[in-house]
C-alpha cells in the first residue's frame, strides 16, 4: 500500500532529474535519491542510470514503469470505489489544457464540480495545447481538454464540449499584406505563421498540399496566442481557432480572412485513457459533460 513511493518514481521517470521530480515530489533530493536506492534494493536491479550530467532509465526501469503506472490507476480505482460506497470521493485529479481552455471551458466545468464533491482536489496544468495528448497518454496528467486529432488512439476516450472554427487571420491594417491579400492570392509569397506542430498545422499543411503551393513561413511557433500576438503585430498571417481569437486580448488588432475552402474546424473536448475512466474520480470529472 506504498503508493507513495510509486509516485516518487514516477515522477522521475517523468522528469528524468532528481531536482525537479523532488520539487514536484515535495521532498528533498537526497530523500528522493535514498526511495529510488530502496526501490532497486528491494528489487535487485538498476531502475536508472545517472551520473552528474543525465538521469535514464534502464530497460528494467522502463518495465517497472508500466507497472507502477497501473499499479496507481488500480490502487486510485479500488480506494475511490470504497469511498463512493461511503458516499464520499476524495483525492485528486491531474488536468491539463491551454490558457484559453483553462477560462474558456474549465471553469464551468470546475464550478460544478466542486461543489458536488469539495474533497476531491484539482492539479491544473497549462501549456501549450499540442502536449495535451501525449501527456495524458503518458499519465503525467489524468484529463486534458484539447482538440480531437483526425486519428485517436484507441486506448483513449474523448467527450466533446465544443466546436471553434480553424480560421485565417490578419493584421487590421497593412499596407503591404493587404496588396498581397487581395484579388486572387499568391499564397507562396505571404508570410506564414504557424504552429510548429499538432492538429492545426496538419490541416493548413494538407490545405496548402491540396493547393499545390508550397508556404512562406515566416515563424514557427508554440501556442496559438503566440500566433495572435505576433499577427497583430503585422509579421504575416496566422491559422488558430476562433475560440482563441474570441478570448485574446488582442482581438481588436487582428481581422478574420474569409478564405475558401474552409478549414475543418476544431472539435474540442476532454481526453483521457480509456482504463483510467474506471477510477470514480476520473468518472465523475468525465460526468460534468452531458
Amino acid at each position: 500500500m506504498d503508493t507513495r513511493s510509486l509516485k516518487f518514481f514516477i515522477s522521475l521517470c517523468d522528469t528524468l532529474h532528481f531536482g525537479r521530480a523532488s520539487e514536484v515530489c515535495h521532498i528533498s533530493p537526497s530523500a528522493l535519491t535514498r526511495t529510488i536506492k530502496q526501490m532497486e534494493d528491494t528489487l535487485g536491479v538498476q531502475l536508472f542510470e545517472r551520473d552528474n550530467r543525465t538521469v535514464s532509465l534502464t530497460h528494467e526501469g522502463d518495465r517497472f514503469q508500466t507497472y507502477a503506472r497501473e499499479a496507481l490507476i488500480q490502487w486510485d480505482v479500488i480506494r475511490n470505489s470504497l469511498l463512493e460506497e461511503a458516499q464520499e470521493l476524495q483525492g485528486e485529479i491531474s488536468v491539463y489544457c491551454s490558457v484559453t481552455a483553462s477560462y474558456s471551458f474549465l471553469y464551468d466545468i470546475l464550478n460544478k464540480f466542486r461543489r458536488q464533491h469539495p474533497k476531491i482536489e484539482i492539479k491544473l496544468h497549462t501549456g501549450d495545447p499540442e502536449s495535451a495528448i501525449q501527456r495524458v497518454v503518458s499519465g503525467t496528467d489524468d484529463i486534458t481538454i484539447a482538440a480531437r486529432t483526425d486519428i485517436l488512439h484507441t486506448s483513449l476516450a474523448f467527450k466533446h464540449i465544443a466546436t471553434s472554427p480553424l480560421v485565417f487571420i490578419a493584421p487590421q491594417q497593412d499596407p503591404l499584406l493587404d496588396s498581397m491579400l487581395s484579388g486572387t492570392i499568391d499564397w507562396s509569397a505571404v508570410p506564414m505563421i504557424l504552429s510548429e506542430e499538432g492538429v492545426s498545422r496538419k490541416r493548413i499543411d494538407q490545405w496548402f498540399k491540396t493547393r499545390g503551393t508550397k508556404p512562406k513561413i515566416y515563424a514557427q511557433v508554440a501556442g496559438n496566442e503566440a500566433i495572435v500576438s505576433m499577427v497583430s503585430l503585422g509579421f504575416g498571417v496566422g491559422i488558430v481557432p476562433k475560440i482563441v481569437l474570441e478570448n485574446s486580448p488582442l482581438a481588436g488588432r487582428v481581422r478574420i480572412l474569409a478564405i475558401q475552402p474552409e478549414l475543418k474546424a476544431y472539435d474540442v473536448g476532454l481526453i483521457a485513457l480509456k482504463k483510467k475512466l474506471q477510477s470514480p474520480l476520473i468518472s465523475a470529472f468525465w460526468s460534468q459533460i452531458r
